[in-house]
């Protein structure tokens, strides 16, 4: 390279690594070891990456060429996880749905992402159909299991057993995952992930959340492959880290903990909810636990009696960190040494951590303008971990980016530190009496008491001041709490224009398809029982 002023330096190439190559890796330091658990099967790094090799070369013999878009509505499986890296391995795109959505759901996903093809497992004829019907550019299907509408996933790898084909050469803002938004406030978009930008992400991952990871390590899965828990894992088989999937569909508690004792899983990825169900269950005391490194959370805060009562449990091994599917998860991260058993004068409550290594996080106003030390305003963030943009959506993307900040649209500040706290979404933000309510506070204190095992506040409108809060809660097993009660204890806890002027009590909270407690399926559970705009509350200053 020249001698040239560093302002006229030129970037001689783009190329990086494939990320199926981080299979390749693993496949050849530790070939014989076990890199995959699935029920009583298990499955080598060696074998694994064959398997890869041989999907690969079905599907390059079946027209799949570098940038076609591959659709996978599937339940965590041993090809669920292939899928991934044959399609990386080709140069193409992996389109993974939540596989509880319903068939036009998943149409929707296959025809905004330009799909050509589909990986299916064989419980859902109804998602193809849906699919074939909305998306014509689907030329090939493939099920997971013998089925009456593809070629079967397990004969196509026995046929093309022991073949290969190139690994395809990329540059770094070449698209390697569609990863779909959860479309909380709207339908769902497709973030375009990146092989540079993911292979970024991995390294932050070990980097910030798991310190220390090799391939003597095990990790957990119990959430699906589709989202975040396939992030981790990547980050897993970077390291040769075996995968352990759960015996059954469904989240099993007294299952989870005996493969982190059979196996003396290390790691997992979950969610706050996940984690409460997880030590609140008997379980968690019945089987040998002391392997666990790192029991890592993200998708939403958890809510600071949940996290004291994990920390008892668990002791110092939980990890939050907070990003969006759009940053791939990478905007902070708070380590195990900062989840404080106790509270205390010292003792950051409310935190979701610090910046993760390489990102930086900016709190602005509505002008875009950068806010001071406290001042709440919308999170925004740039680094490597940022999508390249949303695929073939231009208005979303010049909503979401400003002077090269992306927007999360959620709310919060910052210490003087550097530690972030969130507010919440911009859409929970309510105003009553001309006053901005931000939920998040009035839950904390709520749970606070005894009989409280889970609670979301939402603004309504009212005739009187604009909007007011209804608490949803629902009980701990044997508790009893009315309205009134449950008010007169709160009262003296928040500020008179935060308080609630309705409480309801119901069996459950409506979840998304992610385990996550989500406003917007709230609400339309209050809209269904006819709970929202009716005005039932008592007059207050």
């Amino acid at each position: 390279m020249s001698t040239a002023a560093a302002g006229d330096v030129v970037r001689w190439s783009n190329r990086v690594m494939n990320l199926s190559l981080f299979l390749r890796q693993s496949a050849r330091r530790y070939a014989h070891e076990i890199g995959f658990v699935w029920g009583d099967r298990t499955w080598t790094w060696a074998e694994l990456d064959a398997r890869v090799d041989a999907m690969a070369a079905a599907l390059a013999a079946r027209g799949v060429v570098r940038g076609d878009r591959v659709l996978v509505q599937a339940k965590n499986s041993n090809q669920m996880f292939e899928s991934m890296f044959a399609c990386f391995r080709l140069g193409a795109v992996w389109v993974p749905t939540n596989y509880r959505q319903t068939p036009d759901e998943v149409a929707y996903l296959g025809a905004a992402s330009g799909a050509s093809a589909i990986i299916c497992g064989r419980e859902f004829p109804d998602h193809v159909r849906s699919v074939r019907e909305a998306a014509p550019d689907v030329r090939l299907v493939i099920s997971i299991g013998r089925s009456a509408f593809g070629e079967d996933y397990d004969t196509l790898v026995a046929a093309h057993d022991g073949e290969s084909v190139p690994v395809c050469d990329v540059e770094r803002d070449d698209p390697c995952w569609f990863f779909f938004t959860s479309g909380t406030t709207g339908r769902p978009k497709a973030a375009v992930l990146t092989h540079g930008q993911m292979a970024f992400v991995v390294t932050n991952h070990l980097c910030d959340l798991m310190p220390g990871t090799t391939h003597r390590d095990a990790s957990l899965v119990v959430a699906p492959l589709s989202h975040g828990a396939g992030i981790h894992q990547l980050a897993q088989v970077a390291r040769g880290v075996k995968t352990v999937l759960l015996s059954q569909d469904r989240l099993d508690v007294e299952d989870a903990w005996r493969l982190v004792e059979t196996w003396r899983v290390t790691n997992m990825f979950t969610v706050p909810t996940i984690v409460k169900m997880l030590t609140e269950h008997p379980a968690v005391d019945a089987y040998d636990r002391s392997s666990l490194r790192h029991v890592i959370y993200a998708g939403a805060p958890m809510y600071r009696e949940d996290q004291k009562h994990a920390l008892a449990k668990l002791g110092r091994v939980l990890v939050q960190y907070f990003g969006l599917g759009e940053v791939t998860g990478n905007i902070t991260v708070l380590p195990p040494d900062l989840h404080e058993p106790e509270d205390g004068p010292d003792v950051k409550v409310g935190t979701c951590g610090y910046e993760r290594t390489g990102m930086q996080v900016q709190i602005q106003d509505d002008a875009g303008r950068e806010v001071s030390a406290g001042e709440t305003g919308e999170i925004c963030v740039c680094g490597p971990a940022v999508f390249a943009g949303y695929y073939d959506n231009p208005d979303a993307n010049a909503k979401a980016f400003r002077d090269g900040w992306f927007r999360t649209g959620d709310l919060g500040h910052v210490d003087t530190q550097g530690f972030l706290y969130i507010t919440g979404r911009a859409s929970d933000m309510y105003i009553s009496g001309g006053s901005n309510v931000y939920p998040r506070e009035t839950e904390e204190k709520v749970l606070t008491h005894p009989a409280v095992a889970e609670v979301a506040v939402l603004g309504v409108p009212d005739r009187t001041w604009g909007e007011v809060g209804v608490a949803v809660c629902v009980l701990r097993p044997g508790a009893r709490l009315n309205e009134p009660e449950l008010l007169a204890w709160l009262e003296p806890k928040v500020a008179r224009y935060k308080l609630p002027k309705r409480v309801v009590f119901w069996d459950e909270l409506p979840r998304s398809g992610y385990g996550k407690i989500t406003k917007k399926l709230i609400r339309e559970e209050l809209d269904a029982r006819g709970d929202l705009g009716v005005d039932r509350t008592r007059a207050s200053a």
